[in-house]
């Protein structure tokens, strides 16, 4: 019972999915959601913030393995630094945990949960809701991306 945590790094909101695989290859949501800092904190800050919940998280849940989203520059250029330096930091909580690390980019993710590598943000995260069997899709958004990353890399190492 392989115990992933995904994750999408941002300075502002990180989202965190944590996902069993059971035996018989059923995947669990086993938690998720956010870590977030104030904007009006300094950018150090707003890291060690990122780095200082995310150990928490990690010591209280012992995932065996994680999965980080690969940096994907949009259009802006500062928000790219900003997440950068987001994946840093968890990269380097992770180190420092002794977790081994995987990463994925959009299009991967997109194409192991969906099916399709050019899907809607909304068919990824009905697929994580269907797959997780979820009442509801995982809000917000952040979230969702999060567990999509978990699940990705359960399917695609298949412990």
């Amino acid at each position: 019972m392989t115990l992933a945590i995904g994750i999408d790094p941002g300075t502002a909101t990180t989202g965190y999915g944590l996902v069993r695989l059971m035996p018989d290859g059923e995947l669990v949501a086993v938690s998720f959601g956010i870590i977030s800092t104030p904007k009006d904190a300094t950018p150090s800050a707003r890291l060690e913030m990122l780095y200082t919940d995310l150990r928490k998280l990690l010591k209280q849940h012992k995932p065996d393995t994680s999965a980080v989203e690969k940096l994907f520059f949009a259009r802006n250029v500062t928000t790219g630094i900003a997440v950068g330096q987001a994946r840093g930091v968890v990269l380097l909580a992770l180190e420092q945990a002794g977790i081994e690390i995987f990463e994925y980019t959009p299009k991967e993710v997109k194409n192991a949960v969906a099916g399709y590598g050019s899907a809607e943000k909304r068919q990824v995260q009905e697929m994580v809701r269907a797959l997780l069997q979820l009442d509801s899709i995982p809000k917000p958004d952040d979230a969702a991306d999060a567990l999509a990353v978990a699940i990705t890399h359960l399917n695609t190492k298949r412990y």
